[in-house]
């Protein structure tokens, strides 16, 4: 990328970032320091983003009662989806208790539109929030002001904080532990909200109302059945499920909670998850193991992040006997530079552009100049939002 000087890391560390956990605030404001030299010019990356963001403005809310099927308690407010990989017995007439297809998506499940609408409330409250940040153009604020509070807050449309009925199989379960994935990306929601925090659109009763969900969807996390199994899982559903509750703990002022959770991590995910030679035993048994062991490790990535807004250090922590976050992207970079063939299952074709952004992070968080090289031997698309949220060029 190239644009005006940027200010020195000393100067640029005194810049007022914004209240982001998942991403670094200093990144985002040296960012801003650098736009606001000379506004007629930003870097394509935020040139897209303010695109992106003014089409957002013509979105209009969404909800999870605007479904037609009803969830087992009968309250359109509860959130339900069903799981991806569950399909009709084909030795059943009625197909019923469904059966599981690893990695083969049942298009069934885009009969109820929650899943969908959650992913659209993340990206949308993320992209307005930074083309806020970015302007102070209040316009993106009181729109995703808007959509915010139709999907959370509003007693009409609100969704209830928890999943008991999140990617259910028809026949056999309402729900299960590993519904809990479908709000994996919450913690770029978090962010979101966070980044509209200072505008006038979010009105105090807003800031109020959506720390309020944060709490009670993170005490349901921690409280339920189902939230307590998904904690225990050795694999991606466990990762997503710690970086849920660190965000939305950060969210939520309980910063020793997040802490507890960080420092326990260490050896309940990257100890038992992440072999000394850097290999995901059980993201490698799944049908789709290229694509698994790249989501595990963005989960990885997630968690680091979020440690580093707290003074706990994920991204250098290596167990006695080897295993580390670094040591299970050295793993996989051979693959992705087609100096070996992958060899396990990938439904989904071997895509190796998917390591890239876990590259861009880590060489940013780490100050590797190696990770920076090799990231640009696998792409380098200077419109990618990515860019934002990592260290901008001199």
């Amino acid at each position: 990328m190239v644009g005006p000087p940027v200010p020195s890391p000393k100067a640029a560390d005194a810049l007022a970032g914004p209240r982001v956990f998942l991403h670094s605030p200093a990144a985002l404001a040296r960012h801003k320091a650098r736009w606001e030299v000379d506004r007629k010019h930003p870097e394509a990356a935020l040139a897209r983003l303010l695109d992106d963001a003014r089409r957002a403005l013509a979105v209009q809310p969404v909800s999870v009662t605007e479904k037609s099927a009803l969830p087992p308690s009968g309250d359109k407010h509860d959130y339900l989806s069903l799981a991806p990989y569950s399909w009709p017995d084909p030795h059943k007439a009625d197909g019923l208790p469904y059966v599981t297809r690893d990695g083969q998506i049942n298009p069934e499940r885009d009969s109820i539109p929650d899943h969908s609408y959650f992913s659209r409330i993340v990206d949308l409250s993320e992209t307005l929030g930074l083309a806020y940040y970015f302007t102070g153009d209040e316009t993106y604020a009181e729109q995703g002001a808007r959509l915010l509070r139709v999907f959370f807050l509003e007693a009409e449309t609100r969704m209830n904080p928890h999943l008991r009925f999140a990617q259910g199989v028809r026949g056999k379960e309402d729900g299960r532990p590993a519904g809990i994935i479908d709000t994996a990306q919450i913690a770029r929601l978090v962010d979101g909200v966070g980044l509209l925090l200072g505008s006038k659109s979010l009105t105090a009763a807003d800031r109020d109302g959506l720390a309020s969900w944060f709490r009670d969807y993170l005490t349901w996390l921690r409280d339920s059945e189902l939230g307590s199994r998904e904690g225990q899982a050795r694999n991606n559903h466990g990762t997503w499920y710690d970086v849920q509750v660190v965000s939305l703990a950060l969210a939520t002022g309980q910063t020793e909670l997040a802490n507890e959770v960080l420092q326990f991590g260490r050896k309940r995910r990257i100890g038992r998850e992440i072999e000394p030679d850097g290999r995901q035993p059980e993201e490698l048994q799944r049908t789709r193991s290229w694509h698994y062991a790249i989501f595990n490790l963005q989960a990885f990535v997630a968690l680091a992040n979020l440690g580093d807004a707290v003074g706990v250090d994920l991204w250098r922590y290596q167990t006695p006997d080897g295993r580390s976050i670094r040591k299970a992207i050295n793993w996989l970079l051979p693959f992705a530079l087609g100096q070996q063939r992958w060899s396990t299952p990938e439904l989904g074709g071997f895509r190796p552009e998917e390591l890239l952004p876990v590259l861009r992070e880590a060489a940013f968080r780490l100050q590797d100049a190696r990770l920076a090289t090799t990231a640009d031997q696998l792409g380098k698309n200077p419109a990618d939002r990515l860019w934002l949220l990592l260290e901008p060029s001199r």
